[in-house]
């Protein structure tokens, strides 16, 4: 829940401010005003700037692919145009007889 000072609150800070500021009361008014002013035109400048690089320059951030690339493609598969020829060597025990 939030603060919400009621009328009699509000009588006691302005007795306050009267009793500090006296007859500076309004000038001092007049520059918290300015001040808070300047506070929302900075807040407002920053805000825009941050929207304007998140969503109206993408391409300024993010490299683009360049076009002197090369395609990579895979060999292409030729099917044999002979029949399989049997290994030389055979068997293990034909191996064994032969030395």
């Amino acid at each position: 829940m939030g603060f919400s000072p009621g009328p009699m609150e509000l009588i006691i800070i302005g007795m306050i401010a009267l009793l500090l500021f006296g007859k500076r009361l309004p000038e001092v008014a007049r520059s918290l005003g300015k001040g808070i002013v300047e506070f929302k035109k900075g807040v407002r400048g920053i805000e825009d700037e941050v929207s304007s690089a998140t969503y109206d320059q993408p391409s300024a951030y993010r490299p683009q692919p360049s076009s002197d690339t090369q395609e990579v493609s895979a060999p292409k598969f030729e099917p044999p145009t002979s029949e399989p020829v049997p290994a030389s060597g055979g068997d293990s025990e034909e191996r064994a007889e032969q030395t």
